[in-house]
């Protein structure tokens, strides 16, 4: 059975996706006094049944630019990079 759902699961995700995923959630969704094999299984059925792009990485963005005015006025606005 898991094997069947690690299969599934690998056509959605790469390998090191399924494996921070799988071990993250099960930590999360652990039940104390319930077997740890249950819960993995369960983790695993949930991504293999989640709605597609819900588990995808954010965009990342570039580093944010903006204009900062200096302190006399014939230098003209300068460029500075923040966050």
């Amino acid at each position: 059975m898991r094997l069947q759902l690690v299969s599934e699961a690998l056509q959605k995700l790469d390998r090191f996706q399924l494996c921070q995923l799988t071990a993250k959630a099960t930590r999360k969704l652990h039940i104390p006094g319930s077997r740890i094999e249950d819960t993995t299984n369960d983790v695993l059925w949930r991504l293999v049944h989640a709605a597609p792009n819900t588990y995808s990485k954010p965009a990342v963005r570039g580093p944010v630019v903006r204009k900062v005015r200096s302190r006399s006025p014939e230098n003209g606005p300068q460029l500075r990079r923040g966050v």
